[in-house]
């Protein structure tokens, strides 16, 4: 079998694959209040177009990930690429809000398949004891394309209009496409020929749910990440509708917030063989907590400006750097046969838990930034209780 060999440049490829579905939401945040003026729609409704797609990005996860185990990890990231092209044809030519949020979710059923098999070629090759090391640099440079996305997403609608930036999606889905097809050989040398049977899919989503180190690594992981969801589909209509900003200004706020990001899981790839994994995440999940609950106790104490937005935010986002790669990787390390379903079924509920909040938030949004501020909170203080309360503390180490 010609099996993939760990190299930078596979590492590079799998860093595009799992950033595209967070480059798919980030992208045209600034156009979101376009939007709503080109389709006559309520925030609430075009707040779909980023639910929907989580809900399509979650559900997906569940089938690629067995899938990915039973067959290889190659063809099925192949078919997936391919399916996020014809969503973003959808998008581009949407005439309606109702169309755009249907091929956003085809959309999302495409992109899904990068983050949950890339995960698991990275537990296929780096194994175990790499794989914190390696999950966190890829989610640093990961980061970049959420850093620069929302600021080239503000100009490309102010130029071209809210279709270029799906014109965009498309062209990056393609090059990914082509570069799979040439780059990627296969990973999974422990295929497992029941993987895709219905009732070996339940018993493992079973064991993997009876683990209670995997539940306390999912919900911290989906926590951390609701926290981060809530900011992107609420933070365009509350900075653009109190603050005023325009598209470009939204753009640069934004990447100011991801830049924290790009730090916690910088920090996290350079500490986690001196500190470990669990110290980081516990450390990253309070640090957390603690500026979410500043977000909302500024918000309810009447301080209302960008910076009592933008500076808890910020510290948010270190927190999911440092939670979010060693909670994924802790989670998966004792799972190698089953790797892509451990993946998948994490995906999962992360999305769903995150696309709960972004629904929640959407209809909350007639409030102002309370709704945005107590979402971030209450996700943020989630985060490390619930992982404290379901692992074990002797498997702290």
């Amino acid at each position: 079998m010609n099996t993939a060999r760990p190299s930078f440049g596979l590492a590079a490829l799998l860093t595009t694959l799992v950033a595209l579905g967070p480059l798919s939401t980030d992208l045209y945040l600034p156009a979101l209040p376009t939007l709503a003026r080109a389709f006559a729609s309520d925030a609430a409704r075009v707040q779909l177009t980023l639910s929907v797609f989580l809900a399509g990005f979650a559900c997906g996860q569940i089938f690629y990930g067995p899938l990915s185990d039973r067959f290889g990890r190659r063809p099925v990231i192949l078919g997936g690429l391919a399916l996020f092209c014809a969503g973003s044809i959808g998008c581009v030519f949407a005439t309606s809000i109702e169309m755009l949020v249907v091929a956003r979710f085809v959309q999302a059923l495409g992109a899904c398949a990068g983050p949950v098999i890339g995960r698991a070629v990275v537990r296929d090759l780096w194994g175990a004891s790499e794989s914190p090391r390696i999950i966190a640099y890829m989610g640093g440079a990961m980061a970049i394309a959420p850093l620069l996305g929302p600021t080239l997403g503000g100009f490309l609608t102010v130029l071209f209009g809210w279709q270029s930036n799906f014109v965009l999606l498309l062209l990056i889905g393609a090059l990914q496409l082509v570069a799979v097809a040439c780059m990627l050989n296969e990973s999974n040398v422990h295929r497992d020929p029941a993987a895709n049977n219905p009732r070996q899919m339940v018993a493992n989503f079973a064991r993997l749910l009876a683990d209670r180190r995997y539940l306390g690594c999912l919900l911290s992981f989906s926590f951390s990440y609701s926290a981060l969801f809530a900011f992107i589909s609420a933070s365009s209509f509350v900075l653009a509708d109190r603050h005023g900003l325009t598209p470009q200004v939204y753009g640069l706020c934004f990447g100011v917030v991801v830049a924290g990001y790009l730090l916690g899981s910088l920090a996290s790839g350079r500490l986690v063989r001196r500190l470990g994994s669990d110290y980081l995440l516990v450390r990253g999940a309070w640090l957390g907590a603690i500026a979410g609950v500043t977000m909302a106790a500024l918000e309810f104490s009447g301080v209302r400006s960008i910076a009592a937005i933008l500076g808890p935010m910020f510290f948010c986002t270190v927190a999911t750097g440092l939670v979010m790669p060693n909670a994924i990787a802790r989670a998966l390390a004792p799972y190698p046969t089953m790797a892509g379903s451990a993946s998948a079924l994490m995906g999962f509920i992360q999305m769903t838990i995150a696309a709960l909040v972004g629904i929640a938030v959407g209809h909350a949004l007639s409030g102002g930034g309370a709704a945005l501020a107590l979402a971030v909170a209450v996700c943020t203080v989630a985060a490390p209780l619930s992982y404290l309360a379901l692992t074990p503390a002797r498997q702290h180490t």
